[in-house]
């Protein structure tokens, strides 16, 4: 390591920074906020890995990319052999480059950062895949032979694209169902233009097409076909990765209100009904003078951000506990700041208010921290006489999800646990059911697209090694 340092690598250099929009020009529109590195940032950036011999970045990274290899071929401005390195173990590398939390996988592991800053490892990624883009076609990697074998993915979200992608790749014959017009799950209804680009998410899913996977949309299974029809037209196995989009209220007072939404209903209307190309697409969304987002987070700082694009005057985050306690991701906090949204901590909702059908305010109490719960944080409790009311015209639900129970209650030979998820085998995927298999968030809950694909990929070699009695190939 200190040889390296001397050549000029390591904590010396300090992290480049990401080229952005300038808040007071991207709250006018949904252009990406993040800009990308330029040729010469990127290579500079790749100088400054190490090069560890125990590659503690790739243990942080749940679909298994050869980090340090992909960033040696950026240092050499091998950017092509890059996309290729990435490429053998991520079928989405441009996704994973925007919205991956490396901070908190990848990079949290990263030798650098127990000095200083850790090596831009997803700002590599996005850079390596973007500039394979920039050069035409992309080619797809090589595909094994035909093994006959059939598999059935449900839901095109990143879990679904990834095992339906690394299936492909190992010879197998790939059907994947979406229930929506589009494919892309959470991808594209549930993350803003401003963060994920539409073209970005199509352009992956173009990829995955490449390996032959074929796409079906508007193909809701448990309703236009059951599982075990499936099944019995000719797939030797499924995968299930509907992800967990059934959103959750608080049963509080007015939440029927006009003017209230869940986050999932806002961002879908926005995103995948096209609500932020408005005037050329007229989708119907309450466009709110004051709006309050209630949860604290990426889900809710997407919302406060759209309602801002959207024309609000006013957007305020509202969340029980403090700032150290949100789940979202730092960068994304940071963004919302600049960009004007408010915060009101140790805040939460008792009741929402209304006006001849439609929210006028919100009612609220201050909290204070209390005893730690189950997670670890302090539990939030009520300070007594502290309830205030917030002037607001829309409230946008960002408080978590559960699983949607309509593809599970037509096959009751599915295990589900308590909450209602599929109980699948951690390692492998595999259900109560010999082959079907299940990841994501249909499992685990609410968690992040880069989780979801490790569990797609997981499945695949399960898969593999069920129909054909051998190792999977990679």
């Amino acid at each position: 390591m200190e040889e390296k340092e001397k050549r000029g690598r390591g904590s010396k250099l300090p992290r480049h920074p990401m080229p952005e929009q300038d808040p007071k020009e991207r709250i006018r529109n949904f252009q990406e906020v993040a800009l990308g590195y330029r040729q010469e940032a990127a290579v500079a950036e790749a100088s400054r890995c190490l090069q560890c011999r125990k590659k503690p970045c790739v243990s942080g990274c749940p679909v298994e990319i050869d980090i340090p290899a992909f960033i040696a071929a950026v240092e050499k401005g091998d950017f092509l052999g890059a996309a290729a390195k990435l490429k053998e173990k991520n079928n989405l590398p441009a996704i994973c480059g925007r919205v991956c939390p490396q901070e908190t996988q990848c990079e949290a592991v990263c030798t650098l950062g127990k000095k200083g800053e850790p090596v831009a490892i997803g700002r590599l990624e996005r850079f390596a895949a973007d500039f394979e883009a920039s050069q035409g076609d992309i080619p797809a990697p090589p595909v094994l032979p035909p093994t006959g074998n059939r598999v059935a993915v449900i839901g095109s979200g990143p879990a679904g694209l990834t095992c339906a992608g690394d299936l492909a790749r190992m010879g197998h014959q790939v059907t994947v169902f979406e229930a929506l017009n589009a494919p892309g799950g959470v991808l594209t209804y549930g993350i803003p233009e401003f963060r994920l680009p539409k073209a970005i998410v199509e352009r992956e899913v173009e990829y995955i097409r490449s390996l032959g996977v074929e796409i079906l949309l508007d193909q809701v299974i448990g309703c236009s076909a059951t599982l075990q029809e499936l099944l019995d037209s000719g797939y030797q196995a499924a995968f299930i990765g509907i992800g967990a989009g059934l959103p959750m209220f608080m049963n509080i007072p007015g939440e029927n209100l006009n003017g209230v939404y869940s986050a999932n209903e806002y961002l879908t209307r926005s995103n995948l009904m096209k609500a932020y190309l408005f005037p050329s697409y007229d989708t119907p969304i309450k466009r709110g003078r004051r709006v309050a987002v209630i949860g604290g987070g990426n889900v809710a700082l997407d919302s406060a951000r759209t309602a801002l694009r959207l024309g609000a005057e006013e957007v305020t985050i509202v969340y029980r506990r403090f700032r150290a306690e949100m789940p979202a991701r730092a960068e994304e906090v940071a963004h919302a700041a600049e960009e004007g949204v408010q915060f009101k901590f140790l805040t939460l909702p008792q009741r929402i208010l209304g006006e001849k059908g439609w929210v006028r305010a919100m009612e609220c109490i201050r909290m204070e921290l209390g005893e730690p719960d189950e997670s670890g944080r302090r539990r939030p409790v009520p300070v007594p006489d502290s309830e205030f009311e917030m002037e607001v015209d829309l409230v946008i639900m960002a408080i978590g999800t559960r699983a949607n129970p309509l593809l599970p209650s037509t096959v009751p030979e599915l295990r589900l646990n308590k909450w209602g998820y599929i109980d699948a085998d951690p390692e492998t995927g595999q259900t109560s059911i010999p082959n079907v298999f299940a990841g994501g968030d249909i499992v685990t809950g609410s968690a992040t697209v880069i989780e979801a694909m490790g569990a797609g990929k997981r499945s695949a070699r399960a898969i593999h090694r069920l129909l054909t009695g051998e190792d999977p190939p990679f």
